[in-house]
This record gives structure tokens, C-alpha cells and sequence, in this order.
């Protein structure tokens, strides 16, 4: 199976390893570099946004390749995911490496227009999985139905977190009753003393991989009634995603005083 999805999505895979390889590479650059953006070393968010590229590039590979037929469309999910990625992580690295923030920023014309240009990347990306999940419900599948379910489950969360970090994109930052910054979780940097919108847009995005992982655990323990387990399993991670956003809009960390 993974020779077959080199062979058939080999875009995506040597995009996803590029990624992983950009990580790498960051995270040496925090030894050596101790320039600060926000409390943080500069370096941790292209760190957090290659490794989450490089996840999202890889499940995309995945998810085509069960894809049966449309051949056309998954070429152009192909190439369009990964060069949004590219795009969407180089004015990351970009303004990290001129030492400003790259979200939120409209300080001036030149970093409220990469600002502007990162969000219309974001949407794009989210029309392209909102066509991915109608594919999803159209194909047929040679997988177990409960895996098959996990998978469109995980493809429409995804979509919540993504209008989720669209609505998150619209605020004057990603924190809630404090300002962007200051205490946070280590590495993460989820506030720990007031709201973080941030918490849940990871949970949603990453629907896309854990709901569908869940699904195929059930299928290898043979658990039965899997497909209808893997369907209420789906509807508690939104419920729980929900409740963790409508927690940051009152102002409350997941983790306090950490």
C-alpha cells in the first residue's frame, strides 16, 4: 500500500517529507537563534505550521489514494494542497525570519497584505477539502465501512475547525480576555490565563486524521457494531471541539496557571 501511494501521490508524499525536513531544520535554527516574537523563539511556529503541513500533506495522499476514480480532481487536489502549503509556509518563515508575527499582523501595508493573502490561501484550502468531502460522498470504497465513515466524519469536523479558524481569523487575535502572548502551555503556547481559540482549531483540523484512526482501530479488534461506534465517537469529538471554542469565548484556558 505505500508503494502504491508513492507511486500514485508522490506530490504530496515528497511534499509532506519536505516539510518534515523543514522541521528539522527549525528546530536546530531554535539552538542557535534566540530572537523572541510574542515570548516565543521565533522558530516554534514555523515549527508548529511545517509539521502540521507536512501531517495534512501525508492524510491528504492517504485519503486520495482510497479515492476510486476522479482521476482529474485528484490531481488537482494534488498539486493545489501542496502548493498552498508551500505558499502558506513560506510567509510564515518569511516574517518569523524578518522577526514580526505573520497572523494578525496589519501594522503596516506589507504585513496586513500577507496577512490578507494567508487567510485567501486558507479559504481556498478549505474548498478544496469541501470538494474532497462531496467526493467522499459520492465514490465507492474497497475499505470496511466503519473506516469509510471515519473518513467522512473526519473530512466534515475538519471543515468546522477550518470555518472555526475563519471566524478566529476575524478577531483581533487568537486570545480571548488577554492579550496574544504571555503565559502559555510549553511549545504549544495555549494561553493558560484566559481564552485561546487556537485549541480548538487544532482539535478540528486534526479530526481529519484522528476520527478515521479511531475507525480502523475498531476494524482491526473487530469490534462489532464499529461503523455506529466510529459515528457516535464522531459526534463527541465535535460536541467536545465545540465545547472547548465556546470555552475560549468566555475567556477560559483549557489548562490554567501551568
Amino acid at each position: 500500500m505505500i508503494n502504491e501511494i508513492w507511486i500514485n501521490q508522490k506530490a504530496l508524499l515528497v511534499s509532506g517529507l519536505i516539510f518534515l525536513l523543514t522541521t528539522a531544520v527549525f528546530a536546530v535554527l531554535t539552538q542557535f537563534d534566540s530572537t523572541q516574537i510574542l515570548g516565543i523563539n521565533r522558530w516554534i511556529k514555523p515549527i508548529k505550521f511545517a509539521g502540521s503541513a507536512a501531517i495534512f500533506l501525508i492524510t491528504v495522499a492517504v485519503y486520495l489514494y482510497y479515492l476510486q476514480g476522479f482521476e482529474q480532481s485528484k490531481t488537482i487536489i494534488a498539486w493545489g494542497t501542496s502548493f498552498i502549503m508551500f505558499t502558506e509556509i513560506g510567509l510564515i518563515v518569511m516574517q518569523a525570519a524578518r522577526g514580526t508575527t505573520s497572523h494578525f499582523n496589519i501594522s503596516n501595508a506589507f504585513d496586513g497584505a500577507v496577512f490578507s493573502t494567508m487567510g485567501l490561501l486558507i479559504v481556498t484550502n478549505t474548498l478544496v477539502i469541501a470538494y474532497l468531502a462531496c467526493l467522499y460522498f459520492i465514490s465507492d470504497f474497497n475499505l470496511p465501512n466503519a473506516v469509510v465513515w471515519g473518513m467522512r466524519l473526519g473530512l466534515i469536523v475538519f471543515l468546522l475547525g477550518s470555518i472555526q479558524g475563519g471566524y478566529m481569523s476575524s478577531q483581533p487575535g487568537h486570545a480571548v480576555g488577554v492579550t496574544d502572548g504571555g503565559s502559555g502551555l510549553p511549545f504549544l503556547s495555549w494561553s493558560t490565563v484566559g481564552g485561546d481559540l487556537r485549541v480548538a482549531h487544532f482539535l478540528g483540523l486534526h479530526a481529519f486524521q484522528i476520527i478515521p484512526l479511531f475507525a480502523l482501530l475498531l476494524t482491526i479488534l473487530s469490534v462489532s457494531y464499529s461503523t455506529v461506534i466510529t459515528c457516535g465517537f464522531a459526534i463527541t469529538y465535535f460536541i467536545s471541539f465545540s465545547a472547548i471554542f465556546f470555552q475560549a469565548l468566555n475567556g477560559e484556558p483549557l489548562v490554567r496557571g501551568l
